[in-house]
């Protein structure tokens, strides 16, 4: 072993083990009908409603309604969705033209829908003689439902199957558009929306599904779900986390990791961001994986404490994440917004500020940190402009510090300071939670692993590089080596 003196121990599928709730979980259809109409009787006029978030197969969902409850009428609340037109020209001022930022709406789910035809898919419920089914995203608008499901799924499972499965977003035929742009209609607009209808829906319902496993769905209990919640915030838990290729990756999470040996590198592992990572609860045999924002969206103060919640609300401010360069390359020169900017122009309420602990560190690691002493700023703007229109490589010697990083070195890096972890280094990254909005200066050269260039965002970084933060500022103020 190149990295590791012993055996890898890094547990990459932790759980919760919720107590008291033995029998609350079922795994597989069958079983799962079987829980649900425990609640929902489908011989008598009753109401079943399970509503989904983005995401969730719902061709797949209807076609295990009809075998299982042929008796029932079926609404899809989807078909009172407004078209495609007329919700594009609902959010596109927050969608923007940019690949990667947009802003971030303050839409409610039902502004989506045609109040016309929600109200006749209610009168339609209302008038049946038989059980009803209503399902599809938004079905709560339609009836709130005698028993009640959410059908859930963590938005790194979404963000999977943007890649993998053809998936586009919510209500739109775009699975052939740009990666970038699918996650940033997501990010901006769907899930902030969807967390807003959800986060009242689970605090009653009857029954969460898990629709993240494509081959077994999984069940638990309302009562289960939120209990399980709970317990996390009493006792030490950990997320799922999630491992990801980069252009820049290396070998060292492969390896202390335990991770498949055959993939050419990781270069991200998500080991704490509750927004995109997931949580598994275990109940008897049978472990539910849920998305880790449910539990800030339902336990915030619980999870939080009542200062942080009182300053950031439902959201968990803090991230943990490891960057891996070892034998890879360098990441990206970039810089974070200041506060003022990223609220302005993004409408996000804080921003990112961080700090890399070296981990490990080969024998050449550096750190990329602030800009020298007396740099000249129209220079080095120009010099990036030109690199990014591909006339030049950037003169990164000339303009920007490069620091030594050795193990257990600690740097430091407030918005606004130009930074880059380079090659052959282990970083075990602590920041502020809005990841989306790092502002890339340069890119060495290169092109993502999807063969189109890495998108490079001068005209935002300059409004926000403090000039101020050179050498001196930096070896007083930011390196704890």
């Amino acid at each position: 072993m190149k990295y590791l003196q012993t055996k890898p121990n890094y547990d990459k599928f932790p759980h919760i083990n919720v107590n008291g709730f033995n029998g609350h979980a079922w795994q597989g259809w069958r079983a799962i009908w079987d829980a649900i109409s425990t609640k929902f009787d489908n011989k008598q006029k009753s109401v079943l409603t399970i509503d989904c978030y983005p995401g969730v197969n719902i061709a797949e969902l209807e076609s295990e309604l009809k075998q299982q409850f042929p008796n029932a009428l079926l609404v899809n609340a989807e078909t009172a969705k407004y078209p495609e037109d007329v919700v594009f020209d609902m959010i596109e001022r927050h969608v923007t033209d940019d690949r990667v930022f947009g802003f971030i709406a303050p839409h409610k789910l039902e502004e989506f829908f045609d109040k016309d035809k929600l109200a006749g898919l209610r009168a339609t419920v209302e008038q049946s003689n038989q059980p009803v089914v209503v399902f599809g995203s938004g079905a709560s608008l339609v009836h709130k439902g005698t028993t009640s499901v959410y059908a859930d799924m963590a938005r790194w499972e979404i963000q999977q199957r943007y890649r993998h499965s053809g998936l586009g977003n919510w209500g739109v035929e775009n699975a052939d558009e740009d990666i970038l742009r699918r996650y940033k209609r997501a990010f901006f607009i769907e899930w902030r929306v969807f967390d807003k209808h959800k986060t009242p829906l689970l605090k009653s319902v009857d029954f969460v599904l898990d629709t993240n496993d494509q081959s077994t769905a999984k069940l638990i209990s309302g009562d289960a779900f939120r209990a399980g919640l709970k317990q996390a915030t009493e006792q030490p838990f950990r997320l799922v986390p999630f491992f990801d290729p980069g252009v820049w990756g290396g070998q060292w999470m492969k390896e202390v990791c335990d991770l498949d040996p055959s993939k050419e590198n990781y270069a991200w592992c998500f080991d704490c961001v509750p927004e995109e990572n997931s949580l598994r609860l275990k109940v008897d045999d049978v472990v539910v994986e849920i998305p880790s924002q449910d539990l800030v969206l339902l336990q915030p103060r619980s999870l939080l404490g009542e200062q942080v919640h009182a300053r950031f609300g439902a959201e968990f401010p803090i991230r943990f994440d490891f960057l891996d360069t070892m034998e890879g390359q360098h990441l990206s020169l970039q810089v974070h917004p200041l506060t003022e900017y990223i609220q302005n122009e993004f409408g996000m309420h804080y921003t990112q500020d961080e700090s890399y602990y070296m981990l490990d560190a080969g024998d050449d690691a550096s750190v990329y940190l602030g800009v020298k002493n007396g740099v000249d700023k129209k220079a080095m703007l120009a010099d990036l402009a030109a690199a990014q229109r591909g006339e030049k490589s950037f003169d990164d010697e000339q303009f920007i510090n490069k620091f030594p990083a050795k193990k257990h070195d600690h740097f430091l890096i407030p918005a606004g300071t130009i930074h880059c972890s380079g090659s052959n280094a282990m970083v075990l990254e602590v920041s502020a939670t809005p990841y989306i909005f790092t502002f890339k200066l340069w890119d060495w050269d290169r092109v993502g692993l999807d063969g189109q260039p890495r998108p490079v965002h001068l005209a935002h970084g300059e409004q926000v590089i403090q000039w101020e933060r050179d050498t001196d500022w930096v070896n007083e103020t930011l390196s704890m080596q």
